[in-house]
């Protein structure tokens, strides 16, 4: 594609480097949005966990987080591209948060904090698909979701 068919629909590189963070957003946090509304479950944390880990061996265990690898390469070139990346972060980390309070208000998560919860789920998801992507196994996925629903597990019976 030649520089100015990009120009054409796009009035800058800034605008198509939001235009993909954009996308990626939709797609695949957007894309998990009816699977999320499950998680307020144990049940429906497990069944969101062997989505993920199926849909990397799908993947052959290539490609990692695309979200996560825009954060990597924009986080200290642009502030912008970060915000909006974080943005995206926050998105799916509600949407997990989301869950866990609804087991909080149903007395199914004893006194753990759900705001703390879901932003470790996160980042062992983010740590879990890097390392996926590396070793180009769903070993470190499964590990790190299994030690976190674990977790939820036990505050669950506490």
């Amino acid at each position: 594609m030649s520089s100015s068919q990009v120009y054409h629909y796009f009035k800058d590189k800034k605008a198509l480097v939001q235009a993909v963070i954009e996308y990626h957003d939709e797609t695949i946090v957007g894309g998990q949005e009816p699977m999320l509304v499950t998680l307020d479950s144990l049940e429906g944390l497990r069944a969101w966990r062997d989505f993920l880990v199926r849909h990397q061996e799908e993947l052959g265990c290539r490609g990692g987080c695309p979200i996560g690898s825009l954060g990597s390469e924009l986080a200290e070139a642009d502030n912008d591209a970060r915000a909006r990346v974080a943005a995206s972060f926050r998105r799916w980390e509600g949407a997990i948060r989301s869950g866990l309070r609804g087991m909080q208000a149903r007395g199914e998560l004893g006194r753990a904090d759900p705001d703390e919860l879901a932003l470790a789920t996160l980042a062992a998801l983010q740590g879990g698909l890097l390392l996926t992507q590396m070793q180009r196994s769903t070993r470190p996925l499964e590990t790190a979701l299994d030690a976190m629903l674990a977790l939820i597990a036990r505050e669950a019976a506490a």
